[in-house]
């Protein structure tokens, strides 16, 4: 994984993007449940397609009120992303006003909740699964470069669109960033992809044009660009109809463009929508700071995390840190020496990333790491980043 030579790409997808908007609206109602109980539990699905959304899950909270006040805001809640994305009408790809939209709220199985609420007081881990922390140090973020500059060029693409600069630009939006790796390092910029939606009016050649000029040349420097260097823009040509009238949109199908962009395993579970009881969440936040860490303290220039739960129970069934250039009996030692430092249980990674409460909504576009833009706890190392016995101490 580590010795990367030639070729490798990841790719972003705007916030508009039908898959993103309801990975947005499942996270706006998780919000929405812990400002009303710190304690719910949540597990929100979202479906989008043309102008209908489906809002369902599964819900627990200690009042009956808290979760009747919810459920009565959920169309609300839903309009408001809508609008907040960029969607006006259905010609934009979706109707806030007059969209179809369906809320199917239940209580959690009594069954899960007895292994996660558990009567000794611990919080078990609301399902099995294996989660992937990772980090290196490829850009200042602690990211692999590709899916760092994927964002930026969505978050450019976002930024021209709603200063209006780019008026013509649509809310949908795609972007693929191709590194030329050597010796395991990203030394230039191959290829960038980048569709955006817009509207009728503008020229297929004109918008090439505004967008290697306006999104493209301020994200990626002709300095950084290969000797192969080249651009696809709107490679189809015409991309007008977008949202979920060209496209169904649902929950956690962008985990990749969430996490690392490829460049490091996933263990699968998605996060939009999941409190922080469910360790596909909260465990893989423990991991990307564990991993952070381990680069942050001079340990290794990149290092990748697992950790493994069983539903219902409380410490993981594994913990592993893969560090590159650590010999195995010093990762050995890593791993003993976090798991004295941390609590890795979901009670111990909720009260040490103080994880319930309602900040996860600007998480659900451009990327849940690397985040220097969102005040996000699991990001956060600087008064970790101590000298100890095992590594040499950097202040990075």
């Amino acid at each position: 994984m580590f010795n990367r030579y030639g070729l490798f790409s990841s790719e972003s997808v705007s916030e508009g993007h039908p898959d993103k908007l309801a990975d947005r609206i499942s996270d706006a109602v998780l919000d929405e449940f812990l400002r009303q109980d710190p304690a719910a539990r949540v597990a929100c699905e979202t479906l989008l397609a043309d102008q209908c959304v489906v809002v369902a899950g599964e819900f627990k909270t200690r009042t009956p009120e808290s979760f009747r006040l919810v459920r009565e805001k959920a169309v609300t809640i839903v309009s408001d992303v809508l609008r907040d994305t960029g969607y006006r009408d259905a010609a934009t790809g979706i109707d806030p006003e007059r969209c179809e939209i369906q809320v199917r709220f239940n209580r959690q199985s009594s069954d899960i909740n007895q292994g996660v609420d558990r009567e000794d007081g611990a919080i078990g881990a609301g399902d099995q699964g294996l989660m992937f922390g990772y980090a290196c140090d490829e850009t200042p973020e602690l990211m692999p470069a590709p899916i760092m500059f994927a964002h930026r060029l969505m978050r450019r693409q976002a930024e021209v669109r709603r200063s209006g600069r780019l008026p013509w630009l649509g809310p949908d939006a795609k972007s693929q960033v191709t590194f030329l790796y050597e010796d395991g390092r990203p030394v230039a910029v191959d290829t960038v992809v980048l569709s955006t939606q817009h509207d009728a009016e503008i020229e297929t050649e004109a918008l090439r044009a505004a967008v290697s000029r306006e999104i493209i040349d301020p994200v990626v420097p002709a300095g950084l660009r290969s000797a192969n260097y080249r651009e696809l823009i709107n490679p189809t040509g015409r991309f007008v109809t977008g949202g979920p009238k060209g496209d169904t949109g649902v929950t956690g199908r962008k985990i990749v463009v969430d996490t690392y962009g490829g460049a490091a395993p996933h263990g699968g579970g998605a996060f939009s929508g999941k409190d922080p009881s469910k360790v596909d969440r909260s465990a893989a936040y423990m991991a990307r700071f564990l991993a952070k860490l381990v680069v942050a303290r001079g340990w290794s220039n990149r290092a990748l995390v697992q950790l493994a739960y069983a539903i219902g129970v409380a410490e993981p069934v594994s913990f592993l840190v893969d560090a590159e250039g650590v010999a195995r009996e010093r990762s050995a030692e890593i791993v003993e020496a976090l798991r004295q430092e941390f609590d890795l249980t979901p009670a111990g990674i909720i009260r040490f990333l103080d994880l319930q409460r309602p900040i996860y909504y600007p998480t659900a576009a451009y990327g849940h790491f690397g985040r220097e833009d969102l005040d996000l706890p699991w990001e956060k190392i600087g008064e970790e980043v101590i000298p100890d016995s095992i590594g040499k101490n950097s202040s990075r």
